[in-house]
């Protein structure tokens, strides 16, 4: 057997890698062509099915999970204001960009590997979002869902978990959807080809109370409450 503390450098050495994928280039494109064509085109889910779950399930002290360029939270409607948002991702060039464009709302952001146990500076939250997250992380599945029980600790009783990510298996794909989708995985941009509609319905109905899938072209829209 290997030593465990190798094995658990070597997964942050794959977290680290998955997180610098995203540059800065990458980022100032990110909206046009992922949000605006690959989403549309490829996985055949606009991006106006993730605003909407925003829009149903933020709330006014929220965790957002891989922000991206905060395209989102620039864009949804909060149930009351101002809200207290706390940004988390291993990609400080991810956490810079949303937070400038969502600087109205002074986030706050924090560098944290979400494969491990994580500190929040004693938050604690009524929302949390992982938009187009789970299809990023290194680990194969089921291990990665092992984020969510990173996440659990940080949420007061009845939160709203809520996000998407692109599914290998137990969705529909083209013939274009599914060699984007090698394409992506052999360029470590996406480490999703594990990954699946079961995989994902069984981890999120063990650890929380309700739960719902929608499924759109190749994406998972979830839902669920604690």
């Amino acid at each position: 057997m290997g030593n465990p503390h190798d094995r658990e450098r070597d997964k942050g050495s794959e977290a680290a890698a998955a997180a610098a994928v995203y540059s800065r280039p990458l980022l100032a494109l990110y909206d046009t062509l992922v949000l605006g064509a690959v989403c549309r085109a490829v996985w055949r889910c606009p991006p106006e099915e993730m605003l909407a779950l925003y829009d149903r399930h933020v709330s006014d002290r929220h965790l957002d999970i891989g922000p991206g360029t905060g395209y989102f939270l620039d864009r949804c409607r909060f149930p009351t204001g101002p809200p207290q948002i706390t940004l988390v991702d291993l990609n400080p060039t991810v956490l810079a960009t949303a937070q400038r464009r969502i600087a109205r709302y002074g986030p706050r952001a924090l560098c944290r590997d979400v494969l491990r146990p994580m500190e929040l500076e004693g938050r604690r939250f009524t929302s949390a979002a992982l938009n187009f997250v789970l299809h990023c992380l290194p680990s194969g599945a089921p291990a990665k869902f092992a984020v969510f029980d990173h996440l659990l600790p940080h949420l007061e009783p009845g939160a709203q978990v809520f996000g998407s990510t692109v599914l290998a298996h137990g969705v529909r794909h083209t013939a274009v959807s599914r060699l984007h989708l090698r394409e992506c995985v052999r360029r470590g941009v996406l480490n999703n080809s594990e990954d699946s509609l079961e995989l994902l319905d069984k981890a999120l109905g063990s650890r929380f109370e309700r739960h719902h899938i929608r499924v759109r072209g190749t994406v998972a829209l979830f839902d669920a409450t604690i």
